[in-house]
């Protein structure tokens, strides 16, 4: 089990950026694969990104361009730096790891983003 534990999470306007933190009690290389997730009311919990072992990244189409996930393994963290947010980004954002063997998922608690005016 992997421990993940969000931060960075605040009001922003739009065209504005924020910077999300992770941190893990196992590195982005002992897990596998980590990225974010994010859950507007009444919607789907929907992927962000993800990054693995290796620094080879994914993203969403709808952040595409805007958003960037990168890791410290000796600091054991995962980072999503946001820019250029708009409304639509406003979410409970949640980091993830995937453990491989065994399988096994793993959340944190969640941080909120909100875009607005």
């Amino acid at each position: 089990q992997v421990q993940l534990v969000e931060s960075g999470g605040g009001l922003v306007q739009p065209g504005g950026s924020l910077r999300l933190s992770c941190a893990a009690s196992e590195s982005i290389f002992r897990v596998g694969l980590m990225g974010w997730y994010r859950q507007a009311p009444g919607n789907q919990r929907e992927l962000v990104a993800i990054i693995n072992r290796f620094g080879s990244t994914t993203y969403s189409d709808s952040v595409k361009g805007r958003f960037t996930i990168s890791g410290d393994n000796a600091k054991k963290t995962v980072y999503l730096q946001m820019n250029s947010l708009k409304p639509e980004d406003t979410a409970v954002y949640f980091c993830y790891a995937r453990q491989e063997r065994p399988p096994r998922d793993s959340w944190g608690q969640g941080t909120q983003v909100t875009v607005s005016s």
